[in-house]
């Protein structure tokens, strides 16, 4: 058994059983396990897809809200034990694969376009 047939096996465990179906341009809210002290709860944060990056364990998303005017940005590794669950509120129609131009966009020029089936 050579180095990168080890390196696999570590992955694979460390991979969730179900990851939650989304994609960018979907406005999502993330649970995520918050500690403090001994204490544990989980808040929501709630924004738009921006980018998911990667393969396998090491795959990441990047969610994007605006708070009190402020644009905050957030990247979680998707198979990340603090990430308790990922809620689709709407799907996004969008026609690219990172959407860093919602960066310097505020207000309603910064809506995604609801995608309807």
């Amino acid at each position: 058994m050579n180095a990168s047939e080890i390196i696999k096996n570590i992955e694979n465990e460390q991979l969730k059983a179900e990851v939650d179906e989304f994609r960018v341009g979907d406005t999502v809210k993330v649970y995520a396990k918050i500690r403090e002290g001994n204490r544990e709860r989980i808040q929501v944060f709630e924004g738009t897809v921006l980018k998911r990056q990667g393969g396998s364990n090491r795959a990441t998303f990047t969610v994007r809200k605006l708070s009190n005017g402020v644009g905050v940005e957030k990247t979680w590794p998707l198979h990340s034990p603090n990430v308790e669950k990922i809620e689709v509120v709407r799907r996004g129609k969008v026609r690219r694969a990172k959407l860093n131009y919602l960066r310097d966009r505020v207000g309603k020029a910064a809506k995604v376009k609801e995608l309807v089936k």
